[in-house]
């Protein structure tokens, strides 16, 4: 069978909704704090992290480069919590998600080109290709976690993804 190929398409809250949440960065309306030195902007991230004893885990991932094309040959979900990506450097990367309950279902499959002025919050549950970083870089991630307990399942893609750029 031929590997399924995507489209990129831009990433916006309306397409992306399905998914979960576009964070705008730096966009909206700031407020001034700490005696006007700092602007601080809330970002809209429904953030499910205490699911059945999780709690909220901050981490950083450096991600290298890769080829947008792919092929992607795999897909994973956190079915108890949802899972935030920041980018910490103003570099392009590829959203690559999928819905499903069991499995991801290919007609659902979708290929986001985010900038580096734009992070996620993946739903709960929601099938995802790991980071796809166009270039080397550093991203701020929020996700649940428990001691011990693993609350990630990892799909193989027979045939694979392909990205058109």
């Amino acid at each position: 069978m031929a590997p399924t190929v995507l489209s990129l398409r831009p990433l916006t809250a309306n397409d992306f909704a399905p998914y979960g949440e576009v964070l705008e960065l730096g966009e909206g309306p700031a407020r001034a704090i700490n005696a006007g030195t700092s602007a601080r902007r809330d970002l809209a991230a429904a953030l499910d992290l205490t699911r059945e004893g999780g709690a909220p885990v901050l981490a950083t991932f450096d991600v290298q480069g890769q080829a947008v094309e792919g092929p992607w040959t795999m897909l994973e979900r956190h079915r108890l919590g949802s899972q935030t990506f920041v980018p910490l450097a103003a570099a392009d990367w590829v959203v690559l998600v999928g819905l499903g309950q069991a499995a991801p279902e290919r007609r659902t499959f979708a290929a986001f080109a985010a900038t580096g002025a734009q992070g996620i919050t993946l739903h709960a549950g929601t099938w995802h290709h790991p980071l796809i970083a166009l270039a080397p870089g550093r991203f701020l991630v929020i996700e649940r976690g428990v001691p011990g307990q693993k609350d990630c399942d990892v799909v193989t893609l027979s045939p694979p993804v392909r990205l058109a750029p």
